[in-house]
């Protein structure tokens, strides 16, 4: 990488730990598609693992800011993650073909750009219980998937317990933000044990990572961003999933 890219990455980091932490996102599919625009002589297990990293930075800060703001509930987590964690692992353990990875990844981003663009709707009404017969099958899914792809599952598990009415916006944001840590972690740990870790310019991105996280995890935890920012961010992503299909096609 040299300095010219090094000082377009930086800013387009915080920006995106910014915008994905003040929703209590670790940002990974936005840090994909920043690698994908600008550094797409990466391999796969880079960028992924690299995303991986970051997300464990990122939602950690958004983690932390919500369970302080009194948003967390450990029993609305724990479904998801019986079979996440294991799932996730799997997942960061497959060493899938350049193709296949492009495919899913190129989904994963078109799907958190339709989320991302999409407004926050919040739950009508009193929220429900979680059924585990749902929760169960959906975490080992998102697990599966996020291990593959180099993502925690937020933007996936964000919009379901809206959708089921399982949590308010607040309770959903600090939900998915643990949700994220542990996946990340437990994906790290599946591409570590397999030999196959590896990160990309790493060094580059931690920094400006930190402070968007920092300070979008504790705006966030009062108040979301603008519905017109989340579409700008969205149709970063779709740009980046188009041009993943178009090299992979």
């Amino acid at each position: 990488m040299d300095l010219t890219q090094a000082l377009m990455l930086s800013p387009l980091i915080l920006v995106v730990a910014f915008l994905y932490s003040s929703v209590g996102h670790g940002g990974a599919s936005g840090y994909l598609a920043v690698m994908l625009l600008f550094l797409a002589a990466l391999a796969p297990r880079e960028m992924s693992a690299t995303a991986l990293i970051l997300n464990l930075l990122v939602a950690g800060l958004a983690s932390l800011a919500y369970w302080r703001a009194g948003h967390f509930r450990v029993r609305l987590l724990l479904p998801f993650l019986i079979t996440s964690i294991p799932t996730a692992f799997l997942g960061g353990r497959l060493l899938v073909p350049a193709t296949t990875y492009a495919f899913v990844l190129s989904g994963a981003l078109a799907f958190a750009a339709v989320r991302l663009f999409l407004p926050a709707s919040a739950s009508a009404g009193a929220t429900r219980p979680v059924l585990l017969g749902l929760a169960i099958p959906i975490g080992a899914g998102i697990g599966l998937l996020s291990g593959i792809v180099g993502v925690g599952g937020g933007i996936f598990l964000s919009p379901l317990l809206l959708l089921f009415r399982w949590a308010d916006p607040k309770q959903t944001a600090a939900t998915s933000a643990t949700f994220i840590w542990i996946n990340s972690l437990s994906g790290l740990l599946g591409r570590l044990s397999a030999g196959t870790l590896a990160t990309g310019p790493l060094a580059i991105m931690v920094v400006p990572a930190f402070l968007g996280g920092l300070l979008g995890s504790q705006l966030g935890a009062r108040r979301f961003s603008g519905l017109t920012i989340r579409r700008i961010l969205a149709f970063a992503l779709v740009i980046a999933a188009g041009k993943l299909l178009l090299t992979a096609l």
